[in-house]
């Protein structure tokens, strides 16, 4: 019965985690110990604090490594992992990936792809997405880099009542490049 006792908790004397220090792995000589109801039970040895866990088939687990004494709490380390795991997979849930998509143009792109061009950045804008219109410049065509400037610029006027300019026309290399935003709405 002794065996199949320690056995069932064996686990919970190894070393769970690496963030943080758990039952033999804790080195101190002696531990400000709160008990699992939050009481404190004073400036305890190692050796007791760990047979007042192992009495009450919890764990050790150190709170505070850089205080004077070390403070360790009694608690189940494996239940206090499943509620730390499960609130950042809420807080992932919550939080928003804005992705960004790009548009290319010509700085000789003719009305007909142009229009094209400027229904794809409006259909990205109005998903959210924050949208990158650039120009490619090839051959001698750099020379003519306020014709792509006029170009970008008719695409930010063309999409200013569903995105903001968050990035003027600027030069990358042989790029021109623009950054367009969605309109976000406070309510």
């Amino acid at each position: 019965m002794r065996f199949l006792q320690f056995s069932r908790f064996f686990w919970r004397w190894i070393t769970i985690a690496n963030d943080t220090i758990v039952n033999e792995g804790i080195r101190a000589r002696e531990v400000r110990l709160i008990a699992g109801d939050g009481e404190q039970l004073g400036i305890k040895s190692k050796s007791e604090a760990l047979q007042i866990a192992e009495d009450a088939s919890l764990d050790l687990v150190l709170v505070a490594p850089k205080a004077k004494p070390p403070v360790a709490r009694i608690m189940d380390y494996g239940k206090y992992r499943f509620e730390l795991q499960k609130k950042q997979r809420e807080a992932r849930k919550k939080q928003k990936v804005i992705s960004v998509k790009e548009v290319r143009l010509s700085p000789t792109i003719d009305t007909n792809d142009f229009n094209t061009k400027l229904k794809n950045a409006k259909k990205f804008l109005a998903k959210g997405e924050k949208v990158r219109v650039s120009i490619r410049f090839k051959g001698r065509a750099i020379t003519h880099k306020d014709i792509g400037r006029e170009v970008l610029n008719r695409m930010a006027q063309e999409t200013s009542d569903v995105a903001t300019v968050e990035q003027r026309p600027k030069m990358d290399g042989r790029s021109m490049f623009l950054m367009l935003s969605p309109i976000t709405e406070n309510k």
